[in-house]
């Protein structure tokens, strides 16, 4: 049942960000000033933005109907995972899992945009964006222009804020316990949002292992690889003081991929474990 909420979520992903390109594509609002706006798209769209947004409806409700049918037969009890803590969900409450449809979507679509907006930042300095960069940029929006410390604050004060104003109804639901006081919750929010900059140990290393490939092995030019190897460029550039080439073989990006991998994974779990041992809670209660 988590693969299959999990391949649902990123099916919502993909629909939300195809209704966000629609309004990008220089076809569909143009005016005779330009040549552009002299064009017209041969065919007609089949896809509007409503009808976008409205098949996305229907996916998280019914798959939360689909949840309540089946959750309950397969002794399924869905949960939250915000990494230090996990919130579950009773699949005999349709309350319940129209909550978790919509909260299990948030979450990946905003550790997508985290994504982007790390992207972002990463490549702030690009003097000339290649096209999938300025598409990350035009996904982000205005933000893409703000100064680097909003950038840096807007992830922590969205989530902070998103937990202080969901707990009320977690505990109407009994899905959260009550806090002893505001500071508590607003605790837990930071450590939600502290929790979020951990994922970035699924893409980085991504984009490293592809520089390292890429540099070897010619794969042809695309806005892709341009993407890639200007992104793995300007997070190994503190490391480009190092004497990390040997002969012809850089062991950069691998000393970058070991580096995240021991500050956004090993790290973490040493740090929870040591404070397990000590009997020591990271959730404030």
């Amino acid at each position: 049942m988590g693969l299959i909420d999990f391949i649902l979520n990123l099916a919502g992903v993909l629909v939300w960000l195809s209704w966000r390109s629609i309004r990008f594509d220089p076809l569909v609002k143009t005016t005779p000033a330009t040549l552009v706006g002299t064009l017209r798209r041969a065919e007609p769209r089949r896809m509007k933005g409503w009808q976008s947004l409205a098949g996305l409806a229907a996916l998280l409700v019914l798959r939360a109907l689909l949840y309540r049918q089946i959750g309950p037969e397969a002794d399924w009890t869905p949960r939250l995972n915000l990494f230090f803590v996990a919130p579950p969900f009773s699949s005999h409450r349709f309350s319940h899992m129209m909550l978790f449809s919509l909260l299990s979507f948030a979450r990946i679509l905003i550790v997508c945009y985290f994504w982007l907006l790390a992207l972002a930042i990463i490549n702030r300095r690009s003097p000339e964006p290649d096209p999938l960069q300025k598409m990350v940029r035009l996904h982000l929006g205005p933000v893409a222009r703000w100064p680097l410390p909003l950038q840096l604050l807007l992830p922590l004060l969205l989530i902070t804020g998103l937990w202080v104003s969901l707990h009320p109804l977690f505990v109407h639901l009994e899905i959260a316990s009550p806090v002893r006081s505001n500071v508590h919750l607003a605790e837990q929010g930071i450590l939600i949002a502290t929790a979020l900059c951990f994922s970035l140990q699924y893409l980085l290393p991504v984009f490293l292992f592809l520089h390292l490939v890429a540099s070897y092995v010619y794969l042809g030019s695309s806005p892709l690889w341009e993407l890639i190897n200007a992104t793995a460029r300007n997070l190994l550039a503190p490391l480009r003081r190092l004497p990390l080439r040997i002969a012809k073989f850089d062991f950069a990006p691998l000393i970058g991929v070991i580096l995240i991998f021991a500050l956004l994974h090993l790290l973490p779990k040493l740090v929870l474990g040591e404070m397990a041992l000590h009997n020591l809670s990271s959730w404030p209660p």
